[in-house]
Order: structure tokens, then C-alpha cells, then sequence
């Protein structure tokens, strides 16, 4: 059996972290465009079969509708992991990480397709643009990274009060670039920094609702335990 001690206080707070319940700017941007849109699709059937030469459909932004066929290559109606990796850049255009991109899909993929539709996308889209704007603000420094203090301070504020150490295993698990022996973490770009932040998030949770009497301790068995770890991004 499995436990462990966890700090009562890590109750995630309301408010703060971007809802799946579904703007791209700032530190990450789409290939296509620097532009962000401010109104949701009104519409939710599927589009796939909608021409692009026609035009948005009614009712559908018709920027966002530009920015889904720019990113849909292959004019499929729908986009691939691989589209949409291409697609999605750091402030310092590198490319998201691919295991980010995947935890994205697998969140907005509502149909379990492996792809994802014009509706789809648009709950993504708005999803990346909260977190910029999450990101924006806790890169007090404008280094287009979140260090220490900074993400420690972004925990804090969706209610993850992490000890020093946990907060060191999550800079380095997280960096943008290879840790060495000496010196600080490089820092956490924005799609590992939304990675990460999921991750605290999935198993926190998963950790609470096993902490049925709120004791802070908790026991698994070896299955339990992995399928814990293993749902973290």
C-alpha cells in the first residue's frame, strides 16, 4: 500500500485557471496569425464538410473560421496533432512541445475522433488564450519564461501552496531546455508551463478525491496508483 502527506491547504482555488469550458496571444500564437478573436461560434454542429472557398458558415467568426482553415492543411475539415504542433508557437517560435499539443487534443477532442473539428478548435483556441493571459501576468520580468518566484506565485493564486522541493522538481521535470548540475532552471515556456499547471491540477484532484475524510493521508494500491500517475500530462 501507498501513502503519502499532502498540505490540506492545496485545495485548488475558484477563479483563477483557465476552464476547459470553453483567446491566442502574448507569449504563444498560431503560425497563421497574431490576431486574437473575441467571440465564440454560436453554432454547434460540425463544419467539417463546410468549403473554405465559401467562406465562414452563418453565425461562425468568420477570423476564427480563418484561422481553423489555415491550420486544417490537408482542407480535411479537421485537424490533426501534426497540424496543429505546426500551428502553435512560443513567444520565442519554437513549437509547442508534442506532449502538450497531445494533453490540448485529448482535452478537445470531445468525439474521440484523434482529431479535431471546427467547434472543437474553438474551445481550444479560447483555452490557449486564457492561459496566455494567465502567463502574461505571472512573467512579471518579461523573459518570456516563468522561473521560480513566478511560478510559485502561479500556483498560489489557483490555490497550490507546493513546498520548496516540490516546486524545484516541477521547474526542472518542466524546463524549456536540458537542466544541468548547477545553476537554476532555465525556465518554463508557455506550453510547458500550461502542461505543468494541468498536471498539479490532475493530481491534486485525484489525490482529494482518494482523501475521502480529508486527512492529508491517503493509501492505493499498486493499480490505483499508477493509473494516478499515469493520467498526469
Amino acid at each position: 500500500m501507498y501513502s503519502q502527506n499532502y498540505n490540506s491547504g492545496y485545495a485548488p482555488a475558484p477563479g483563477y485557471a483557465p476552464s476547459t469550458h470553453g483567446s491566442l496571444h502574448s507569449h504563444g500564437s498560431v503560425h497563421s496569425t497574431h490576431s486574437t478573436y473575441s467571440h465564440r461560434p454560436r453554432h454547434s454542429s460540425n463544419y467539417s464538410s463546410q468549403s473554405y472557398s465559401s467562406g465562414a458558415p452563418a453565425g461562425v467568426d468568420p477570423t476564427l473560421w480563418s484561422y481553423f482553415s489555415n491550420v486544417d492543411r490537408d482542407h480535411s475539415g479537421t485537424i490533426t496533432v501534426q497540424e496543429l504542433q505546426q500551428a502553435l508557437v512560443n513567444g520565442d517560435w519554437s513549437h509547442f512541445d508534442l506532449d502538450t499539443v497531445k494533453m490540448l487534443m485529448g482535452i478537445f477532442d470531445v468525439d474521440r475522433s484523434g482529431t479535431i473539428n471546427y467547434n472543437e478548435f474553438a474551445g481550444l483556441w479560447k483555452y490557449v488564450s486564457d492561459w496566455q493571459n494567465v502567463f502574461r501576468h505571472f512573467d512579471r520580468d518579461r523573459s518570456g519564461t516563468i522561473e521560480g518566484h513566478e511560478l510559485s506565485e502561479a500556483l498560489q493564486s489557483f490555490g497550490y501552496k507546493l513546498s520548496p522541493h516540490l516546486l524545484r522538481m516541477i521547474e526542472q521535470k518542466y524546463a524549456s531546455a536540458p537542466t544541468s548540475t548547477y545553476g537554476p532552471p532555465p525556465g518554463i515556456n508557455f506550453d510547458r508551463f500550461v502542461r505543468a499547471c494541468v498536471a498539479v491540477k490532475t493530481l491534486t484532484e485525484a489525490f482529494q478525491r482518494a482523501d475521502v475524510n480529508r486527512s492529508g493521508w491517503v493509501q492505493f494500491n499498486y493499480e490505483q496508483f499508477m493509473s494516478i500517475v499515469l493520467s498526469a500530462p
